[in-house]
Formats: structure tokens, sequence, C-alpha cells
């Protein structure tokens, strides 16, 4: 009897930790907020300056007729596939280590879509030429063309990003109740009792509940590979030289995931030490995730290698050119940079005194990001500047600061958005986290060797 009184104090204690949060997190918080507010600021005053003056601004001109809006775009998208697809793939796996961080990692996804997202229509400069875009009938009798992988982009995206909406909507749906179970009568009550939907916790409920979200799941893993690989194919169906190789749908794949699990690994330090969560975001689970970003980061420094076997042997002088050029021309600093990064540093990962070390995960998962970040600049920039015909090459051209305001404005509105979910949503799920410790607990008494978790 005492111990079931425990048991039940303990899960107590998850919802009292978790909803305090919500509440008041450390000042470190506040700190974050104002400073991607700051950069948010930047980023919309120089988009507003390029939407008064000209897409000139951005110095976006023949040949590089595309930038760091691109790079970012691609960038961006990455970074969506890993939360989702992880704690889809994850949770067929019934991998219970995820459940303390899935839930964040599912926030990051969406909102590094909604990020990705501007920069279709920043990029466009003129933002209402988007209307004619989008494959509606419409009185002037023309659709766009449906052969163009831009469209497909379009299609995709937004498919990934209403499921992912749902897939993380419907994994709240319990948490929702027991916040709104719990807060005191106001705006936030409010809101909880609407999203909960008349969630009682029902069997019935909990049985099309576990049906939902595993059907959900079972559809994001194709949809996610499917995505990325449609945003290769922007690049492998052209004839650019460089661009027109078979791995690249695997390729991005793998890039998507790698930065997506260098994300999730500064998300989860900075949300361990802001939210008090250091109870749940364990350094038993830290590990796990490091191993794993460990594993992928080896699978594209292994497609990265076939893709310069793939250019280096193949007839294709153009792209044996371009090749050569990232690596001793204008842009071979950036490139060895995106090596060492994106190959190099990652093997501090593969020793145990690393992986659960929380300032050199922190610095590594920083370096990790820049170096996928610097990956998807090298596709594009160095093709362009380094094209079939050499009357059009342009090695000197370098991004305008209003590129890089904007880019840096993006970042801050990932952040904000983040960060203003947490805040307002709880960021650790209540209702698995005890579904976990539950299991621990039947294990130990079994006898069983039950894996480090919460505590």
């Amino acid at each position: 009897m005492e111990k079931d009184i425990r048991e039940n104090i303990a899960w107590a204690q998850i919802n009292k930790d978790v909803l305090r949060s919500l509440e008041a997190p450390r000042p470190l918080y506040w700190v974050i907020l104002l400073v991607a507010l700051a950069m948010v600021g930047v980023g919309v005053g120089c988009e507003i300056y390029q939407y008064q003056t000209g897409i000139g601004v951005a110095n976006m001109n023949n040949p590089h007729v595309w930038g760091l809006y691109i790079a970012t775009f691609i960038f961006w998208i990455g970074m969506s596939h890993s939360g989702t697809l992880l704690s889809a793939i994850l949770h067929l796996m019934h991998a219970d280590w995820r459940k303390p961080i899935y839930r964040f990692a599912e926030a990051m996804t969406t909102f590094s879509l909604m990020t990705a997202g501007l920069f279709v229509m920043i990029h466009l400069g003129r933002l209402w030429q988007f209307y004619y875009s989008l494959p509606y009938p419409n009185e002037r009798g023309l659709w766009p063309n449906f052969q163009s992988p831009l469209l497909w982009d379009a299609m995709a995206i937004f498919t990934y990003l209403s499921s992912s909406i749902i897939f993380l909507y419907v994994g709240m749906i319990p948490d929702l109740a027991i916040c709104r179970d719990n807060m005191h009568p106001g705006w936030r009550k409010k809101l909880y009792s609407l999203l909960a939907l008349g969630w009682e916790g029902t069997d019935r409920q909990w049985r099309n509940f576990r049906v939902t979200y595993l059907t959900v799941a079972c559809f994001l893993i194709p949809l996610a590979v499917s995505v990325h690989s449609i945003v290769a194919s922007d690049f492998a169906m052209s004839q650019q030289p460089g661009w027109h190789v078979t791995s690249f749908p695997p390729y991005f794949v793998a890039g998507a995931l790698y930065s997506g699990c260098a994300a999730i690994i500064s998300l989860f330090i900075i949300l361990r030490y802001v939210f008090k969560f250091e109870e749940y975001m364990t350094l038993s689970i830290l590990k796990k995730t490091s191993r794993l970003t460990f594993a992928i980061a080896m699978v594209w420094t292994y497609l990265n290698a076939v893709e310069f076997a793939s250019v280096w042997y193949s007839h294709d002088e153009a792209a044996k050119d371009v090749l050569i050029q990232k690596a001793t021309g204008t842009y071979a600093p950036f490139w060895w940079m995106m090596i060492f990064c994106g190959s190099v540093v990652p093997l501090m990962l593969a020793f145990k005194r690393f992986q659960a070390n929380i300032p050199v995960l922190f610095a590594v998962s920083l370096l990790l990001n820049l170096g996928m970040w610097l990956e998807r600049w090298m596709i594009v920039a160095p093709t362009f500047s380094h094209g079939y015909y050499p009357w059009a090459w342009d090695h000197d051209q370098w991004p305008s600061l209003v590129q890089w305001g904007i880019v840096f404005g993006s970042f801050g509105w990932f952040a904000l958005l983040f960060m203003v979910f947490c805040k307002v949503f709880p960021s650790v799920s209540m209702y698995e986290v005890k579904e976990m410790v539950y299991h621990r607990s039947l294990a130990l008494k079994n006898g069983e060797t039950a894996e480090e978790g919460v505590h």
C-alpha cells in the first residue's frame, strides 16, 4: 500500500513540475525571448527595405539568381524532418527514452517548416507574385506547371506541415486536459478547455487516441522521406553542373536527419536548464541522442563522399570543375569548414566522455548545424558562380547585408515561436513520462534491468 502511495505522489510530482515550467521559467528564458525579438526586428526591417526597394538590394542577379534565401530554405526544411520523423520511428520501435523529449522535437518540426515557408515568399521579392503560383482555377485560365519540382515542393511542404501539426496536437490532448484541470480560471484554462476536446481519460478515449496517434505516425514516416527527396529533386532534375546526381535524395534526407538531431541536442540542453527539467531530460537520454547523431553523421559523411566520387569519376567535366573550385577557389574556406564541422567534429561523439558533457555537447551541436548550413550554401553558390558558360562566371559575388539580415532574423523567428510554445504548452509529455516511470517500476519489481531514465 505504501508503494502505491509513493507512486501516486510521484505521478502528481510530474504534473507539478511540468505545469510549473509554464509559469516560472528561469530568467534566461526572458533573455532568450528578448534576443529573439531583436533578431526578428532586424529581419523584418531588412525585408521591408527589400520590399520597398526591390530584390536587387539582395545582390540577386545573373548568375546568382539564388543565394542565402534558398540555402536557408533547405536548411530549415532539413531541420524540420528529424523531430517528427525520429519521434514517429522511435514511437513505432517502443523506445521509451524518447518520451520526455519528443514533444519539443515535434514542435521544432512545426516551427522549422513555418520558418522555411517564409523564404519562398521572401525570395520572390514582390510578395504578390505568390498569387500566380498557387494551383487553383482562376479567371486567367492558366494553371501552374505540375511537372515543376517547385510545385512539388509547395504541395509536399503544405502536406507535411499540416500533418506535423496534427501529430503534435493529437499527442498533446491528454496533457491539455491535465492543464485544464489544474489551471486557475483565466485565458489559459479557456484555451486548454477548448483544445482538450472534452478529454476525460475513459478507456474508449484512450483506445481511439492510441490508434489515431499510431496511424498518423505511420503516415508521417514515408511523407517525411518523400518531402526532402522532392526538395533534392529541385537540384537533381536540373542540368546544372554538380547537381545532376542520383544520390541527392538520400543525401538530402541524411543531411536533414543530421541537422535535426544536432538541433535536438541544442534545444535539449537549453530546455533542461531554462525550464528546470533536469529530472526528466536526463544525461542518459542525452547519451542516446548523441550516439544517434554520431551514427547519422557517419551516414551523411559516406553519402557526401559518394557524391564527390560520382562527380569526380563521371565524364561531366563541368561538374568536376565545380568540385575543384569548391576545394580550391573562392568558396574553399567555407567548403573545408563544412567538411570539418560535418565530418570531423562529430567524431567527438564517439567517445563516452563527451556523450554526456553538456558544455561540450552544446558547442558540438552548434558546430554541426553550422556545418549543415554551410553544406546547403555550398550546394547553391559554387554551382551558380561557375556554371557551363565561362562568360557567366562570377566568383566575387557576395550576399548583401540585406540577405544576411533576413537569414539572421529567421533564426530569431524560430526561437521566438519555440520559446512562446514552451511557455504556453507543456514541452514534456506528462502522460508518456508517467508510462515510462510505470514500466520502469514494473521492470524493477520483476527483477529486470531497467534503463536509466526518469528518477
